[in-house]
């Protein structure tokens, strides 16, 4: 499975972005999908994840309330809505999918597909 986030950007604090993840190679319908994003300095940290149905979502507590994952199945897409950014958002934001996880997680290691990341910057 190829991914390819994209949607990045550069935000005033307040604003939105939508990110995107297209696959490629495989269908997504049966993979949990997961966004992830690293600071500077920092190492990667969970931000959300959904199930191959969508039947499940699970978010950081920083994030409920302001980000929504959602996918297209018929899209082969999976999408990161990110309403009411803050500085503090700011990062490489990146998408990863497994066909195994069938509960929650936030482990980056449990993911086996990941894609190259997309910047988001949010200032202030």
């Amino acid at each position: 499975v190829q991914l390819q986030a994209s949607g990045g950007g550069h935000v005033q604090a307040g604003g939105s972005l939508r990110l995107s993840c297209a696959a490629s190679g495989r269908t997504l319908s049966r993979y949990a999908m997961g966004w992830f994003r690293q600071a500077p300095g920092k190492e990667r940290e969970f931000v959300a994840a959904i199930n191959w149905s969508g039947g499940w979502t699970h978010y950081t507590d920083s994030a409920k309330g302001r980000f929504t994952i959602s996918r297209e199945n018929a899209k082969n897409t999976v999408y990161l809505q990110m309403n009411s950014l803050k500085p503090e958002d700011t990062a490489v934001y990146y998408c990863a999918a497994d066909r195994t996880i069938q509960a929650p997680t936030t482990t980056a290691r449990h993911y086996e597909y990941w894609g190259q990341g997309t910047q988001v910057t949010v200032s202030s």
